[in-house]
């Protein structure tokens, strides 16, 4: 009967309404970081539902205050027990630096040291133009010149941050934009089948 059917999807949306009031966690208890460019595809990549996951966008998919307020969060509260970075192929944070753009912005009248980054935390204000080009946080401005060096960078800060649970599992993927698939850092395929010296694999 229609009536039926009607009367489960009404529980059903309900339920997955409610899930938070009730304590319960997102379904792979999974926090992702990623860069907002629209062509990745997260839960295709990953072969995950939107209930999940809770997923975190930024440019360039990087860890920054705001990132780890959301982490630290989910990961202390919400149940999260592992975090996924995925950084990706083609990204415009390697195209510029901080100093490119901070120009921009300067050329066009905005006074740096007046500037209120946060407006709920008034407190929190860059003292001069070089901060100014450090919270743009470019991939070369850290000392990163490919998305596998910037995930791997992430990592490390994620692991070693104290609001962060020890427990939780972290790791690193880059989404190929050209492919449309995820890949270790640093294990690129085409490199890893042309790794042959007279008919013998190379061993790393």
């Amino acid at each position: 009967m229609i009536s039926e059917y009607v009367d489960e999807e009404i529980k059903r949306r309900e339920d997955y309404s409610l899930r938070r009031l009730r304590g319960i966690p997102n379904d792979r208890r999974l926090w992702i970081l990623t860069c907002m460019d629209e062509r990745i595809h997260v839960e295709e990549a990953l072969g995950i539902k939107p209930e999940d996951a809770h997923i975190y966008r930024n440019a360039g998919g990087i860890v920054t205050d705001d990132a780890i307020r959301s982490a630290s969060l989910t990961t202390n509260f919400f149940g999260t027990k592992e975090i996924i970075v995925i950084t990706h192929t083609d990204c415009g944070m390697l195209r510029f630096t901080g100093d490119e753009v901070a120009r921009y912005f300067i050329e066009k009248g905005v006074k740096v040291k007046e500037l209120q980054i946060d407006p709920l935390l008034p407190s929190l204000k860059l003292e001069n133009e070089q901060d100014f080009v450090k919270w743009f946080k470019f991939f070369r401005d850290l000392g990163a010149n490919t998305p596998d060096e910037i995930a791997l960078k992430n990592v490390e800060i994620l692991k070693n941050h104290p609001l962060i649970p020890k427990h939780v599992s972290i790791s690193a993927y880059v989404y190929e934009v050209e492919t449309h698939r995820l890949r270790k850092p640093n294990q690129r395929l085409y490199e890893l089948t042309s790794r042959f010296e007279h008919g013998t694999v190379v061993k790393d």
